[in-house]
């Protein structure tokens, strides 16, 4: 003879509707967990190196320094380390204003933004500022035209020191990428001198005319 189960008299009562509510509110607590938002940790990835040694360094000594660095470097890997592959002055000319160019808008412009404590701060070292599409073509321009001028200045130098020893067509400043890096600096900084000469007139005239 099977024993019937005792049931508890003085047990809360659940029905069917309170049984539902609560299995779907665990439903629901399950679902909605990996939807938890969590507060984002702005995090800048360029602290690190505006902190100790580095931030004690003028601005100006880093800036000059990264751009002198990087055209000596363009001289020392392609006009040295495609001289033998690339023979023609005219080929290896447009070589380097390209390269030079691109180096400038990817890596020159990119490293003066990661080192800056605000926006804009180095805008004033770069010929093209604006982080554009067109900036990338602007800046290959640019750069073939310095470099144009630096070539233009090793021929008045070779030509004045041939003239100065009586010689004629001998290679006395060969290219080398400590001068070719000042060179392309001195002329670089002229050209960034007075577009922010001009820029500043600009901007002075419509002051003087937005007063009147």
């Amino acid at each position: 003879m099977t024993k019937k189960k005792k049931t508890d008299v003085n047990a809360p009562k659940v029905s069917t509707q309170n049984y539902y509510d609560l299995k779907k509110d665990a439903v629901e607590r399950l679902v909605n967990a990996d939807k938890k938002t969590y507060p984002k940790t702005k995090v800048d990835p360029g602290k690190e190196y505006r902190s100790g040694a580095l931030s004690k360094i003028p601005a100006w000594v880093k800036a000059l320094f990264i751009k002198f660095w990087f055209n000596g470097a363009v001289c020392f890997f392609i006009f040295w380390g495609l001289g033998l592959y690339i023979t023609d002055i005219l080929d290896m000319i447009v070589v380097i204003g390209i390269v030079h160019g691109v180096i400038t808008d990817i890596l020159v412009n990119n490293a003066f933004r990661f080192f800056e404590t605000y926006t804009g701060e180095n805008s004033k070292w770069m010929m093209f500022p604006q982080k554009k599409y067109w900036t990338f073509i602007a800046n290959i321009i640019y750069s073939s035209i310095v470099l144009y001028i630096v070539v233009w200045l090793y021929n008045v130098i070779n030509e004045i020191a041939n003239m100065a020893r009586g010689t004629q067509g001998e290679i006395v400043l060969g290219v080398e990428p400590i001068l070719f890096g000042i060179f392309f600096l001195i002329i670089d900084l002229c050209f960034i001198g007075m577009k922010r000469l001009i820029i500043k007139i600009i901007a002075d005239a419509k002051q003087k005319n937005g007063m009147k």
